[in-house]
C-alpha cells in the first residue's frame, strides 16, 4: 500500500504535523499518567480506523512498558478486568470525544463527571487535548491512508 500523499514531504503537510507534534508535548509534559495517554491514544485511532497510529502506539506503548496484554483489550475495555477505574474513566472519554457526531450532545456530563473524580484540571486539560489532537493525526492519516506496520518505537522523536 502507498500513501495518497507524502505528508512527509508535502510543504503543507508537513509544517502542520510538526504544529500538532509540538501541540503534544504540554500533554507528554503533564501529571497525566503516561499509561493513561497510551492508551487513550490508542483507544481513539481503533475507533477512527488509523492503522498508522494503532500500529505506532501499540509499539510505543509496548516499548515503554505496556503489557500486550492490556494492549489488546483496550478495543474490548468494558468487559476487560486489567483497567483501573481511572483508566476505564479516561477510555470513555476519549471514545466519546472521538464519536463527537454519533452523540447528539457530545461528551455527556456524566463522563465528564467521573473523568473529574480521578482526575485533577490540569490532567483533564491534557485528556482533552490529548483526544482532539489523536483525532486530527487520525484523520491526517486516514484520509492520506498511511500503511502501517512498519512503524519502529521512537522513529519520529
Amino acid at each position: 500500500m502507498e500513501a495518497r500523499l507524502n505528508v512527509f514531504t508535502n510543504p503543507v503537510a508537513a509544517k502542520v504535523l510538526k504544529h500538532l507534534v509540538s501541540a503534544d508535548k504540554p500533554v507528554a509534559d503533564s501529571s497525566l499518567p503516561a499509561a493513561t495517554r497510551e492508551l487513550v491514544l490508542l483507544r481513539a485511532s481503533q475507533i477512527n480506523g488509523c492503522g498508522f497510529c494503532v500500529d505506532m502506539h501499540s509499539k510505543d506503548a509496548v516499548h515503554s512498558g505496556e503489557t500486550w496484554e492490556r494492549l489488546n483489550l483496550v478495543a474490548a475495555w468494558r468487559e476487560a478486568t486489567v483497567f483501573t477505574d481511572a483508566e476505564r474513566a479516561a477510555l470513555e472519554l476519549a471514545e466519546q470525544g472521538t464519536r463527537i457526531a454519533d452523540a447528539a450532545g457530545g461528551v455527556s456530563d456524566e463522563v465528564w463527571a467521573n473523568a473529574a473524580k480521578y482526575y485533577d484540571e490540569e490532567q483533564l486539560g491534557a485528556l482533552v487535548s490529548l483526544i482532539a489532537v489523536i483525532n486530527a493525526f487520525n484523520r491526517v492519516n486516514v484520509i492520506t491512508q498511511q500503511p502501517a506496520g512498519d512503524y519502529q518505537p521512537g522513529q519520529f522523536g
